[in-house]
């Protein structure tokens, strides 16, 4: 059986070393049976946004996680990788902005995800 953490842990890794921005993760196994988690982020340029999927599909693969489906890398607005128990939804910021898929799941509790990034000083 598939670790959603693990499978979260490499996909987080990957998106934040492409430098994806606000990036939240949900816990939404009791709200719906499609997947048990949604890691949701987004970078400003549509190039971006494809460099952030192909590193995510590529860690995935690398760690033994299977890419189930992927859609919309072409338009670089809104790439959706499904993973199986976890969905990654990559957005250009303005793409977000627009959908606001979080609203759409506030009441999911958060995964702590902070121990998989870098923070940088400025």
């Amino acid at each position: 059986m598939t670790n959603v953490n693990d499978m979260l842990e490499v996909a987080v890794k990957a998106a934040d070393g492409k430098r994806a921005e606000d990036l939240v993760a949900l816990d939404i196994h009791e709200m719906s049976i499609i997947t048990d988690s949604y890691l949701i982020l987004s970078a400003p340029t549509e190039r971006q946004v494809v460099a952030i999927t192909d590193e995510i599909i590529d860690k995935m693969a690398e760690a033994g996680f299977q890419l189930v489906r992927q859609e919309g890398r072409s338009e670089g607005q809104w790439v959706l990788l499904d993973f199986g128990d976890l969905i990654v939804h990559v957005f250009k910021t303005e793409t977000r902005d627009f959908y606001r898929l979080e609203k759409n799941w506030q009441a999911a509790p958060e995964i702590a995800i902070d121990q998989w990034t870098i923070k940088e000083d400025f």
